[in-house]
C-alpha cells in the first residue's frame, strides 16, 4: 500500500507540485543559512582592529625606545582580515627591544620585527646628532662606585691656561646635564686623566656631535670632573669660569658663554 501511495505521489500533478514545493523550501532554507554565515564572515573580517604602522623608514638596529621617542609609528585601524600575524597594537610592546630588519613606511609592526627580550646596547640609545664618547676617569674625578648608568652629570674641565706668559689654573663647565650611558667601573691601579686616584675606568657619555670633539680634547689635555645631578628637581648649572682670582680674591666669576 505504501508503495502505491508513493507512486501516485510522484505521478500525479499535485504530488509533483508538493515535492517541488518541499524542495524549493529546503533550498531557500539552505540559502538563508549560507547567506547568514557569509554575512557573519564578512562582518568579522571587516571588523576594524588597531595596529602600529611605521610612519617612516625604521632602520635595522633601531631601538623600540627610540621609535617611541621619535614618533616613528602611528596607531591606525585595519580590517581584521588584513591584520598581520603578531601585529603590535601596544607601543609598550617594543620598549627595550631592537628592530631586527628594516621596517618600511606603511608596514605593520609585528613581534617578528623585533628582537626577543630587551637590550640596553649603547648604539640603541643615540640618534641624529647624538654621539657616545668614552672618557677615562679616576675615582677622584669620576665618582666611580657612585654614579650609575642613566644618571645625569655636569661635566667640568680643568686646565692650566697661559695668561700673559704665566700658567694659571682654570676650571670651566664643559657641559651640563649629560646622560651617563655606561658608568665607570672600578678596576684598581693608578688614575687616568690626571687623577692619581685608587681606581679608574671609562665613563660612556651621550653628547652632541659638536661636543664630542670638545670632550675628546678636554680629556686629552685637562682633567674632567663628573658632578652628579639630583634625580628630582634639578636646577640649571651656572656656566661659570673659576680661576684663582675668582676663588680667592672674590672676583665675579667669568661666564663661559654656555
Amino acid at each position: 500500500m505504501q508503495d502505491v501511495l508513493s507512486g501516485k505521489l510522484f505521478t500525479t500533478r499535485g504530488g509533483a507540485l508538493l515535492v517541488g514545493g518541499l524542495a524549493a523550501g529546503l533550498a531557500a532554507i539552505l540559502l538563508l543559512v549560507y547567506l547568514h554565515q557569509y554575512r557573519n564572515s564578512l562582518e568579522s573580517g571587516s571588523q576594524p582592529m588597531s595596529v602600529l604602522v611605521a610612519k617612516s623608514l625604521i632602520p635595522k638596529g633601531t631601538s623600540g625606545t627610540l621609535i617611541g621617542q621619535k614618533d616613528l609609528f602611528q596607531v591606525t585601524s585595519v580590517p581584521k582580515d588584513q591584520l598581520k600575524d603578531g601585529a603590535i597594537s601596544d607601543p609598550a610592546a617594543v620598549i627595550g627591544r631592537v628592530a631586527v630588519g628594516d621596517i618600511f613606511p606603511g608596514q605593520q609592526l609585528t613581534g617578528a620585527d623585533f628582537s626577543v627580550g630587551t637590550t640596553t646596547a649603547i648604539p640603541t640609545q643615540i640618534s641624529g646628532r647624538q654621539r657616545a664618547i668614552s672618557i677615562p676617569v679616576d675615582s677622584n674625578h669620576g665618582l666611580i662606585g657612585q654614579v650609575a648608568s642613566g644618571d645625569r652629570v655636569d661635566v667640568y674641565v680643568g686646565f692650566n691656561a697661559d695668561q700673559g706668559g704665566v700658567s694659571q689654573p682654570v676650571l670651566k663647565l664643559l657641559a651640563p646635564n649629560v646622560l651617563v650611558l655606561q658608568a665607570p667601573a672600578s678596576s684598581g691601579g693608578g688614575g687616568l686623566g690626571g687623577g692619581g686616584g685608587s681606581a679608574n675606568g671609562n665613563a660612556v657619555l651621550r653628547v652632541t656631535n659638536r661636543q664630542a670633539a670638545e670632550f675628546a680634547f678636554a680629556s686629552d689635555n685637562g682633567h674632567l670632573w663628573l658632578v652628579l645631578r639630583p634625580q628630582v628637581d634639578s636646577r640649571p648649572t651656572p656656566p661659570d669660569l673659576v680661576t684663582v682670582a675668582t676663588l680667592l680674591a672674590g672676583a665675579t666669576p667669568l661666564k663661559s658663554g654656555r
